[in-house]
């Protein structure tokens, strides 16, 4: 057996190009992180697999991408400019600040004692235009739902949908959090992808049971570790102030267990809310000859950064191949960052060169994220490609160019990461294993 730690993936991801600390030249910046090649790539995977599953794979869905910056009455009306803090202390003695329910009675850094509890508002002000005034000062968003509640009339006006109806998004939310940590669970800036689910009152007890059902099926897809996965009923008493239910899926990270995803029942208060302030009507036409209705809502919420953690740690692997310890990404091939990698078994061999190039062109006209390494022995380019989890590693050698018999001509050997085992594939035969 082997354990999973933060310090293996944490060096991992910079090592092979997956995540970086942000500002890292000019001794980082807390709670930013920089995500390099690899882990572009695997984000933006997992991100266009969630849009395929819960957006364009569906009849009953449309996708926003909402501003950043929002007319400020928008959070007035939400209840962020008044209400979402976090509990703030401060050590009399070191004067470093902490989650007030992210610690005990002393100070972790000192151990000195801890002034009164404050509420630390975490939302990022900015300001529009040239003039630092009030009426200037505007905020990045918290979340993304704001953005999806505003245009919910847009959306009704343009598209005409009839109830149930989801609006999905994906993007950045920007907040100030007292004590970022935990790599990439907790930090400043991170992003979204969240699903507003607009259903007639009595029908949502149907539509939260519906979406908790495609969370786990979402949460398959990706890779992440279902053993790892549980679901806990938060209690009413620590339900949000819009919320009659809520569903958090946690996570066993490898710094304990942590909320991944969230489920939640908004009722009609967002909508409500933001018609009040705005003095317009979020209403939809309901069935023929009755009065149109105030939806209420289903919010099925994912954050990209926490789904890129929970899919490194379900997919790290050590194990011993060949005699010798190795370190491997079992990555599902949907969100892998390359789905292969085409080789010359020899790079000072003109012939083999020519001919992987071809084959690699070849592939990467229909698979853009094919890789081409020639660098090292053929060994060491296997370890390389297992650590970064890529499922396949394909070889054009000289059976490929008929030198041992034409039964072998264009034939490439093609190991498999998880098992090490090599077979021969026909060049017109790879493009389908790869999807």
């Amino acid at each position: 057996m082997f354990d999973v730690t933060m310090e293996k993936i944490v060096s991992l991801a910079k090592r092979r190009g997956f995540i970086f600390p942000g500002s890292e030249i000019y001794g980082g910046l807390a709670g930013t992180f920089d995500y390099g090649p690899l882990g572009v790539a695997l984000k933006n995977n997992i991100k266009n697999l969630w849009w395929r599953m819960f957006v364009d794979g569906r009849d009953d869905m449309y996708g926003v991408d909402a501003a950043i910056l929002m007319n400020p009455k928008a959070w007035e009306a939400s209840g962020h400019v008044s209400g979402f803090s976090d509990p703030l202390v401060e050590c009399a003695k070191c004067k470093k600040r902490f989650r007030a329910d992210h610690v005990g009675d002393v100070c972790p850094e000192c151990g000195g004692a801890f002034g009164p509890v404050r509420q630390f508002n975490m939302m990022f002000k900015t300001q529009v235009g040239p003039i630092d005034d009030e009426g200037a000062v505007t905020y990045l968003r918290p979340e993304t739902a704001g953005g999806i509640f505003v245009n919910f009339k847009n959306i009704v006006d343009t598209m005409r949908p009839k109830l149930p109806f989801g609006i999905g998004q994906i993007g950045k939310a920007f907040r100030n959090e007292i004590a970022p940590r935990d790599f990439v669970f907790r930090s400043r800036e991170f992003e979204q992808m969240e699903i507003e689910y607009f259903v007639r009152p009595e029908s949502w007890e149907t539509a939260f049971e519906e979406w908790r059902v495609q969370a786990h099926a979402f949460m398959d897809a990706a890779g992440i570790d279902k053993e790892k996965v549980h679901e806990l009923e938060v209690a009413k008493e620590d339900l949000a102030h819009y919320s009659k239910r809520t569903i958090d899926f946690e996570f066993d990270f490898p710094f304990g267990r942590k909320e991944l995803y969230g489920l939640a029942y908004r009722t009609d208060f967002d909508l409500s809310a933001h018609a009040a302030a705005s003095g317009q009507s979020l209403t939809i036409p309901d069935e023929e000859g009755q009065p149109p209705v105030t939806p209420h809502v289903i919010e099925p919420s994912f954050g990209v950064d926490r789904t890129v953690l929970a899919v490194l740690a379900s997919a790290y692997r050590e194990d011993e191949l060949g005699g010798e310890p190795r370190t491997y990404l079992a990555f599902p091939k949907a969100v892998a960052p390359v789905k292969a990698a085409v080789f010359p078994l020899l790079k000072n061999k003109p012939e083999l060169v020519v001919k992987a190039r071809e084959v690699y062109a070849m592939l990467k006209k229909d698979t853009p994220q094919i890789m081409w390494d020639d660098n090292g022995n053929i060994g060491k380019r296997y370890r390389r490609q297992d650590e970064i989890g890529t499922p396949y590693c394909i070889t054009v050698d000289f059976d490929t160019l008929g030198e041992n018999g034409a039964d072998l001509k264009d034939t490439v050997t093609v190991r498999d990461r998880d098992t090490g085992e090599q077979q021969r594939v026909q060049i017109g035969e790879l493009a389908a294993l790869l999807k």
